[in-house]
């Protein structure tokens, strides 16, 4: 490879939603270019590696070349950043933990010594000088750019909430609004999801990150955590942001999943549109999340103070369960099927989505080995189907994706997981490129959906605009 060697990254600076295309020009035709991404985030350093053929013309484009070695194997320029494991292990997520610093990423390229044409070309070729000459350079002499990831657009406000006993974090695209408006809640790992919530303001979609636990000044975890919380933070939004519509959406990943479908179901006057990700149809046990002095199989939501019949309330299909890092006790054993063996509970404890008459969006993947989001997801579409819901009804369900779908382009090679909360061992399913692809896809079609429910301006029933 000779000095000219060339790598472009478009753009070198954008939003994090935004995919680069990656080239590399002026390579030795025939031979190995090796490209190189190192990224920190927070208190670790990831990265991926892929070595691509160069064609006759010098050229890579990773969106048509395909690795023939490395971290991934398949023609995706986002490969580059979805396929990165952790090169250290202080510990820390890949998640961004601070949506105001743009995370960078190095990304080199160089040619691999030795390698290229190595049939020498007829005298005379005009390519025969060049193809024979074996690439001479090495990580010494590469290419290299710097890529910047933003989650903040510019004209996006960032506001602090807490108010009301409210915790969480506004989001506010430039401009006059009014604008759709969403409600952003996390999952068994509780925390602020900051990150989702800034990207929802880059596409023009005002979002409140909602914490509801393990956020400042509330509990560390998820059990007896009261509807009456959520209630009052559907009314301050409808009071103090005025969302298009006149009602925010509400979305959740996994428990948030779970909690999204179960609001719509008892406030379904406060909300526009729900968008359920990974999410449960039933409400369950505190699980993984649960505080230690009630236990796994105690109670996660409580309205009026009294806890809700959840599935897991002496269940008398359920001899077991899989969040102290057991084995199940047989190979096809599966808790989330067991429970429903118990028809009674399971009926108590299914959540009622058919109140609902607004839109629905629900996003699961077929390898989900966390929970069943995908039965979860058809059980409650079906359901809204049978009951004669007349609003849009979308499942977006991915063949190769998990529990481990999130916002565009992050790692997505940690498919066993520790959980935050109880330390116990999981598996998230899917693969690392099935669960990229869902993440990136799912996020354009949301932002697609929250776009389309608020613009049809549903109108809230006379209950809403008397109060």
């Amino acid at each position: 490879m000779s000095a000219a060697l060339q790598l472009t990254v478009t753009p070198e600076s954008g939003l994090l939603s935004e995919r680069r295309r990656i080239r590399v020009a002026g390579a030795v035709p025939g031979s190995l270019v090796t490209l190189r991404a190192e990224t920190v985030r927070g208190a670790e350093t990831w990265a991926a590696q892929a070595s691509v053929l160069v064609g006759a013309d010098g050229t890579v484009d990773l969106d048509t070349s395909a690795p023939v070695s490395g971290d991934f194997r398949e023609a995706d320029a986002m490969g580059l950043f979805w396929a990165q494991a952790r090169v250290t292990a202080h510990g820390g997520s890949s998640e961004p933990q601070d949506v105001t610093v743009p995370i960078v990423t190095r990304l080199r390229a160089w040619g691999e010594p030795g390698t290229g044409y190595l049939d020498a070309p007829a005298s005379g070729d005009p390519g025969a000088e060049r193809a024979a000459v074996p690439a001479d350079s090495g990580p010494e002499t590469a290419a290299e750019v710097r890529v910047e990831q933003h989650l903040l657009a510019p004209g996006v406000t960032r506001t602090e909430l807490r108010e009301d006993g409210l915790v969480g974090t506004i989001f506010r695209p430039p401009g006059d609004g009014p604008f759709p408006t969403i409600v952003v809640m996390n999952g068994s790992g509780g925390g602020i999801n900051e990150a989702r919530a800034a990207l929802y303001a880059a596409a023009g979609i005002q979002a409140l990150a909602l914490g509801y636990f393990r956020a400042p000044g509330l509990s560390h975890f998820i059990s007896r955590t009261p509807l009456e919380y959520f209630e009052r933070a559907l009314a301050w939004v409808q009071r103090e942001l005025e969302p298009l519509g006149g009602a925010p959406l509400v979305s959740g990943q996994s428990r948030g999943g779970e909690l999204t479908l179960l609001l719509a179901s008892r406030f379904p006057e406060r909300i526009l549109g729900a968008v359920a990700f990974v999410p449960g149809a039933f409400v369950f046990g505190a699980q993984g999340a649960a505080d230690p002095a009630e236990g796994w199989d105690g109670p996660t939501w409580t309205a009026g103070g009294e806890p809700l019949e959840y599935l897991w309330h002496d269940n008398a299909g359920v001899t077991w369960h899989p969040w102290h890092d057991a084995p199940p006790p047989k190979r096809h054993a599966d808790v989330y099927v067991d429970g429903l063996h118990d028809r009674e509970l399971a009926q108590a404890s299914r959540i009622p989505i058919e109140r609902f008459p607004g839109p629905v969006l629900c996003v699961s993947g077929l390898d989900d080995r966390a929970w069943p989001s995908s039965y979860a997801s058809r059980l409650a579409l079906d359901t809204l189907a049978r009951h004669g819901h007349a609003a849009e009804r979308q499942h977006l369900d991915y063949v190769d994706a998990g529990h481990g779908i999130t916002i565009p382009h992050l790692p997505s090679t940690e498919i066993a997981r520790t959980h935050p909360v109880s330390g116990v061992s999981y598996s998230n399913g899917g693969t690392p490129g099935g669960n990229a692809r869902a993440s990136a896809d799912s996020f354009a079609q949301v932002c697609a959906f929250v776009h389309r429910t608020a613009a049809a301006r549903t109108p809230l029933s006379p209950r809403t605009k008397e109060q």
